[in-house]
């Protein structure tokens, strides 16, 4: 029987080639979209799993509110990790990474290069995260000072293999030259984790003063033992502030435990976070790497459910839009004894034929554009992993389940016919009488709008963003490493380049306006004696003199610093929100109040305030922030002025070059690191926007079956009028206007939802655009244009068709 359906629906395809070539096409496309959106949902939900405690294994994270600013942080205090261990059974095991310089010079041949990929970690490194050992001994080798653990890559790159790399000398830029030995070489961190290192150096080389409960710069990971709550664990770290960090801070204000702290209104809080969860829930300050967005997840398992079910919804009006076609074929085979059971699973099969056709097309598909989706959205999926045990049953059971979604509608339409109606001809079922049909196409249609509605506000605000008056100037500042200089070469070397033609300004700047650059953040107070209520925190940049006119920012009060004041060495200015943490109407002039590593009160003389700029993410509001005279020379920042960038940027690298041979030219433009902070949502809109174009021309495709399917009903009824002397426009209209009302409605369901998501979208930013109701009615206009385009052509096809050719047997 079932070899039979098989073969019946074999000839019908056949039989019908451009009705199996569009239904072919369109779940094709459908199918390819949902499986390459669930390779990257899958990817995205699979961070850190790989490792074998990872459902045990958390990272410590700190939520400061102190004055007014708050702080959300990835990390916390050197002593943190093993004060908890050692205070409570239920932790196994710690580990901290610490990277603040985020890079290291290490000497390949004569030349050193500069590696990012670098971290210093505790020898615990292997007991709490699974890394494949190639070679040497995980529990031993970061044990000792001047020992390093590379990745296989790394090992390659600087020894020619891992076996090659043990016990070879690895020589960095450390305290002028610190030589390290490997001690084991481990398989590449797979793409899928929240970090990715190609270098651990020993966590005994770090120079920190250590024991600091106060100072946040470790990101710490422990592993509780099995069957310990970690929520419940949580209530523990209140204890452990009010037993180790009060008594450190009662040294520079005056505080005796944390609800004192907390009564004023401040906060001091420290949780655990699961491993598995860091990748698409959080978003903390000081993060090891870019997470993704759990937000993001959702938008795309929706776009991708929906464009299957658009794809379905066309066979669906695709399928009864031949019904008149298969009429006579259900009402003899009724005559003939079939029973309605028999007739259903006829078309199921044939459904479902047509979909397993559809998988591998849709592969075909995936296959062609995986690269290209990979470059589109920062992915490096392969098609191999669609091999696996889990996505291989996964894609047989898939088609199945979407021939039975798309067959089912059609299977029981056709086998609802009446054979004596059907062989008398009188087969009528006009589409105001199907009241699902024309549901589908609103769904379609309404889906369609919410992409088109989406895509257009993620490009909009970026483009915001771009063009937002961030409160200083960030075009034409090249920014330029200086590692491997020393300090009086760096001033040199700055003052030479500033003298340059097409130099405008030149200055130290380690800190800088984008969140991938160093940060630092002090406790003030407007008193001597710092208190719960006087004291805030804000970010504390050392600059030099000429960083605020190099980096274009606006000294609204005040003044900038002075070589010609000598007192500015104790002088501070001021962004407008530390003015108002402050509590100062009129700043200029007073004294504000921090503390020294050894408790000694140092003073400060508000002399200046900037206007507020955006030195972290849009997503954020401007936080406080301090700027003091001080070295901050790992960076120079040079103001260009001219229109030959490339020759003037040679002319740098060559005295870069001539000044340290052996070391690499390493620069940046501002407004291209000011980009990079957007990426994510950049290729989040060249994702949405590419699903969005292909789930229009799946729609299109399904108003095409509905309008022919009308067209083939009303057949005889546009002869008619033709022969009574209607024009083609009459016709064209008669035949599209139905259409036109069910485009309007699926607009008007479509606007309210899609004003609604992407309102919730924008409130991630702190600066955002409104949303516009041109945005809305292009979308209509674009949405109305591609429905009449997709409507005009079989309806004027119908239109001219000669009418002796349908009115001959009446």
């Amino acid at each position: 029987m079932i070899k039979n359906f098989i073969k019946i629906a074999w000839r019908n395809l056949l039989k019908n080639k451009g009705f199996t070539t569009i239904n072919i096409v369109g779940l094709s496309l459908g199918i390819g979209c949902f499986v390459m959106i669930s390779l990257y949902v899958t990817d995205e939900l699979s961070y850190d799993k790989f490792h074998e405690n990872a459902h045990r294994t958390y990272r410590i994270d700190s939520d400061v509110i102190f004055g007014g600013t708050e702080l959300s942080m990835a990390v916390t205090s050197d002593p943190m990790g093993e004060t908890i261990k050692n205070d409570y059974p239920e932790v196994e095991s710690y580990v901290r990474f610490y990277n603040s310089n985020g890079s290291k010079l290490i000497r390949k041949g004569n030349t050193f290069i500069n590696e990012d990929a670098v971290t210093h970690v505790d020898s615990t490194l292997f007991k709490i995260f699974s890394f494949p050992v190639i070679v040497g001994d995980p529990h031993t080798a970061l044990v000792e000072p001047n020992s390093v653990v590379l990745t296989e890559t790394a090992a390659e790159r600087y020894f020619g293999s891992p076996e090659l790399a043990l016990g070879q000398m690895l020589e960095t830029d450390d305290n002028n030259e610190t030589l390290y030995e490997v001690t084991a070489v481990i398989e590449d961190i797979p793409k899928n984790s929240h970090f990715n290192f190609d270098f651990f150096f020993s966590m005994h080389n770090v120079n920190y003063g250590f024991g600091n409960f106060l100072s946040h710069n470790f990101h710490t990971y422990v592993l509780l033992r099995e069957g310990t709550d970690y929520q419940a664990f949580n209530r523990n770290f209140r204890e452990v502030i009010n037993k180790y960090l009060v008594p450190q801070a009662a040294q520079f204000m005056q505080i005796d435990n944390i609800e004192e702290f907390e009564a004023s209104g401040n906060k001091l809080e420290y949780s655990l976070f699961p491993l598995t969860d860091i990748h698409l829930y959080s978003s903390r300050d000081i993060e090891l790497g870019v997470n993704g967005n759990i937000q993001y997840v959702y938008i795309f398992s929706g776009i991708a459910l929906f464009i299957l079910l658009i794809a379905c919804i066309n066979f669906m009006n695709l399928s009864t839009a031949k019904s008149s076609g298969r009429a006579k074929e259900v009402g003899v085979r009724k005559v003939l004894g079939s029973e309605r059971k028999s007739l259903i699973w006829q078309f199921l099969t044939e459904s479902s034929l047509i979909a397993y056709i559809s998988i591998f097309v849709g592969l075909f598909f995936v296959w062609l554009t995986l690269g290209w989706f990979n470059g589109i959205s920062g992915k490096e999926l392969e098609f191999s992993s669609l091999l696996r045990t889990k996505f291989l049953a996964f894609l047989v059971l898939l088609p199945l389940v979407v021939g039975v979604i798309a067959g089912t509608y059609p299977a029981f339409f056709l086998s609802s016919f009446t054979p004596i109606k059907v062989l008398k001809g009188k087969l009528s079922m006009g589409p105001k009488k199907n009241t699902l049909r024309n549901f589908l196409v609103v769904f379609q249609f309404a889906t369609s709008v919410i992409l088109i509605i989406g895509t257009i506000v993620i490009y909009k605000q970026i483009n915001h963003i771009q063009s937002a008056n961030l409160g200083f100037d960030k075009d034409q500042v090249l920014v330029v490493s200086n590692a491997g200089i020393a300090g009086s070469a760096r001033e040199t070397l700055k003052n030479e380049i500033e003298q340059m033609v097409g130099v405008k300004s030149a200055s130290f700047a380690g800190y800088l306006p984008v969140s991938s650059s160093s940060r630092s953040d002090t406790s003030f107070s407007t008193e001597t004696v710092m208190t719960e209520s006087n004291g805030f925190n804000m970010q504390h940049w050392r600059i030099d003199y000429d960083y605020i006119e190099t980096i274009g920012m606006e000294i609204i009060a005040g003044r900038n610093f002075s070589r010609e004041f000598g007192a500015d060495s104790t002088a501070i200015i001021l962004n407008e929100t530390a003015v108002k943490l402050a509590g100062f109407e009129d700043p200029i002039g007073k004294k504000i109040y921090t503390t020294d590593e050894n408790a000694n009160t140092i003073t400060r003389t508000v002399i200046g305030v900037v206007k507020n700029f955006n030195y972290e993410s849009l997503r954020e509001n401007v936080a406080g922030l301090s700027f003091v005279l001080g070295n901050s020379s790992w960076e120079t920042a040079y103001r260009l002025d001219t229109s030959n960038i490339a020759g003037l940027l040679n002319t740098i690298e060559n005295k870069y070059k001539a000044a340290v041979p052996n070391m690499p030219f390493q620069y940046t433009f501002l407004d291209t690191a000011f980009d990079n902070m957007y990426r994510q949502e950049r290729r989040v809109g060249r994702v949405a926007l590419s699903f969005a174009v292909l789930a229009i021309i799946i729609a299109c495709l399904g108003l095409f079956g509905l309008v022919t399917y009308v067209a083939e009903q009303r057949t005889k009824e546009i002869g008619v009028r033709k022969v009574l002397g209607a024009s083609i426009f009459n016709i064209v209209r008669m035949l599209s206007t139905d259409f036109v009302k069910l485009v309007a409605l699926s607009f008007v369901i479509a606007t309210p939802l899609a004003w609604w998501f992407m309102s919730n979208w924008l409130q991630d930013f702190a600066y955002r655009i409104t949303l516009s109701w041109w945005i809305f009615f292009v979308t209509g206009l674009i949405a109305l244009a591609i429905a009449l385009i997709t409507l005009s052509f079989q309806a004027i096809r119908a239109a001219v068709a000669n009418p002796v050719n349908s009115l001959r047997s009446e």
